[in-house]
């Protein structure tokens, strides 16, 4: 059970959400791209994808001197795809929806119903 809330609270945090949405939706990317798209410094996504490897959220591919990050399996990916899912069809009751709020996940693919 603590290794299920460990992997929740990661996705708990804004830039991480937003570094796992664009692996989502690029696939494999390097480090230095991650954070340019993801608006985080390379020290801080670098840190969050160490972070993110160690609970295997997140695997890597060497290719030369540079590593490529991906989303670790397809669990890892169903998951993302239903927190979305789940946010695009459910609003949170008693709190208005803010712009900032509305604006902090970037938009990814979401399957018609």
């Amino acid at each position: 059970m603590e290794r299920l809330v460990d992997v929740f609270q990661l996705m708990a945090d804004p830039g991480r959400v937003r570094i796992l949405a664009t692996l989502l939706e690029a696939g494999e990317i390097r480090v230095h791209d991650l954070a340019s798209v993801s608006g985080l410094s390379e020290s801080s996504a670098s840190q969050a994808l160490r972070l993110m490897r160690a609970h295997r959220v997140v695997a890597t591919r060497r290719s030369g001197r540079h590593v490529f990050y991906r989303l670790n399996d397809s669990h890892v990916r169903m998951l993302l795809d239903l927190a979305i899912t789940h946010v695009g069809h459910s609003p949170v009751i008693g709190v208005a929806p803010t712009n900032e709020s509305e604006s902090s996940v970037p938009h990814v693919h979401q399957e018609s119903s």
